[in-house]
């Protein structure tokens, strides 16, 4: 089921949670709505539901419009952050529930009820625990109970509140690969929300980053990463140390350090975007920068070793972080407290005077 938004906005009081925005959702995709607290998304996801009504515009479901339907009459799937289980009734009877509670001409006979219950508890690998209750789950199972309740009305869409936000990171990375498994075997439209740039990045077939309730950027996973079209975007995808430069002589220029220009670079001032990975790191200028730091933390991470950098005789309000390799780093033996010299691979490079940014290789 496609889902065409347009011109949505909203206010709560004062506040406008959502400013007037579109969106193209293909049937079968999984769109994540990424974004920090108070972008809009979780706003804009209950829009969709019909958990809240929209100021303006208008939302279509395939060729139906549902701009004025009620809830029930939407048939949409809604996935909770904090699972919302009926303590009282066991893992079946959880799932049953929205069966149960359709009109009577809608209603699967009590036969066609458990069976379609069955079914999916055999789908999300939980029919072992059909009587059992929800304080005898752990939270990844609860997860699955709570989307297996959500599929049981079989929608027409499938809706994600911060799904995975309550659980420990290896149970989230399980589940994400699980859930983008059944996603691709049904076929079923999803969109779901996220502020873990990871998650949406994993999961999605596109991704819409939000800020302060407009839309950013609307893009595949890989192009989003690549070309990020704003400092918001490059800003939350993380992992981004910024060097405030003033031209001076063919270099960016801030107090006693320094950056040459790559062949084809305008001469303007600005900021350069370098991620994490991104950099050589010697214990000397070179001739292509100058960007003295002083170790402050290492901290292994998985497959990279991350160094925390501050900056010496010049200006940065940030931590300055470097991944290495862990080969790269134990050959180098670098210690806290010890002066380091850095220098861009490449970089995004954004004019004062402009909003999108520049790609820059010092690479040949």
């Amino acid at each position: 089921m496609s889902i065409l938004i347009e011109n949505i906005s909203k206010h709560f009081g004062q506040f406008q949670a959502l400013s007037p925005l579109s969106l193209d959702i293909n049937e079968g995709e999984m769109i994540g709505l990424l974004g920090p607290s108070g972008s809009g998304k979780t706003t804009l996801l209950r829009i969709i539901a019909g958990l809240e009504g929209a100021d303006t515009g208008r939302i279509q479901f395939g060729d139906r419009d549902v701009t004025n339907l009620h809830v029930r009459d939407r048939r949409v799937g809604f996935v909770f952050q904090n699972y919302a289980l009926f303590r009282h009734m066991t893992v079946a009877d959880n799932v049953a529930f929205g069966l149960e509670v359709l009109p009577r001409k809608e209603r699967p006979s009590p036969t066609e009820i458990k069976k379609r219950v069955m079914h999916l508890l055999e789908m999300v690998q939980l029919e072992h625990l059909a009587n059992r209750f929800p304080s005898q789950l752990s939270g990844g199972q609860k997860q699955r109970i709570a989307l297996a309740r959500a599929l049981a009305t079989q929608p027409e869409v499938l809706l994600l509140d911060e799904p995975f936000g309550a659980l420990d990171a290896k149970v989230r990375k399980e589940l994400r690969r699980w859930l983008r498994g059944l996603h691709d075997e049904l076929g079923f439209t999803s969109v779901f929300v996220t502020h873990d740039q990871e998650e949406a990045l994993e999961l999605s077939d596109r991704v819409v980053v939000m800020s302060n309730g407009h839309i950013e950027q609307i893009d595949q996973p890989g192009a989003l990463y690549a070309s990020p079209n704003s400092r918001f975007v490059f800003d939350f995808l993380g992992n981004a140390n910024v060097f405030e430069g003033k031209m001076e002589n063919g270099k960016w220029q801030n107090q006693q350090a320094s950056i040459a220009l790559p062949n084809g670079a305008e001469q303007k001032d600005g900021q350069l975007y370098i991620r994490s990975h991104e950099f050589f790191v010697s214990r000397e200028p070179t001739a292509q920068a100058s960007l003295p730091l002083r170790v402050i933390a290492i901290n292994p991470i998985g497959a990279e070793v991350r160094l925390e950098l501050t900056p010496i005789d010049w200006q940065s309000n940030d931590v300055w972080e470097i991944d290495l390799p862990h080969k790269a780093f134990d050959k180098n033996c670098f210690d806290k407290g010890q002066t380091l010299y850095v220098t861009p691979k490449a970089g995004y490079f954004f004019a004062h005077d402009a909003q999108k940014p520049v790609l820059l290789s010092w690479e040949k």
